[in-house]
Parts: structure tokens; sequence; C-alpha cells
């Protein structure tokens, strides 16, 4: 299943349905040492500031001044690499 983005209410973040179980829930802040490989390539990129997963879905948050379009793509390709294997 190709990975789906969703709005949520929240304009700073967005939930992207990987179908799926994440396991969880699970929270990662960024700035925090974390040993999870899929966490740490999701807040490396620009702008991503926690996501919380759970279910077969995992939510991103982002800084207010950072704008979805460069955040959407790349966190899309790193969670259907992940999540296809």
């Amino acid at each position: 299943m190709a990975v789906q983005i969703e709005s949520t209410p929240n304009p700073n973040a967005l939930k992207f349905t990987v179908g799926v179980d994440v396991g969880g829930p699970k929270t990662f802040v960024a700035g925090r040492n974390d040993d999870d490989p899929l966490a740490t390539a999701l807040l490396s990129i620009p702008g991503i500031t926690s996501i919380f997963m759970t279910a077969d879905f995992v939510t991103l948050s982002k800084t207010p001044d950072t704008d979805w379009a460069d955040i959407a793509g790349p966190a899309q390709e790193i969670l259907q690499s992940h999540f296809s294997d």
C-alpha cells in the first residue's frame, strides 16, 4: 500500500497512513536521543519537531514556519521505504 497523506485539524501536523501496524503508541521529539532508526530518519528532515506512531499511521508535527511542501515528500519516501520491506 502506498503511504497516504491526510491533513489534521492542526495545520502543523500531517497524518501518514502506512497500511501496516506501526506499533505504539510511541512519541519521538526532536533533540532527544533515540535508537529508533525510523524516528531518527524522520527527525533528520528540517522542520520536523515530533512524531507520533500508533495503529497504522504516523503523525508528523512541524515548526510553524516550515512549509509542508519541503517535508511531506521526503517523509513519504522514508515511510514508504521503511514499511514496504
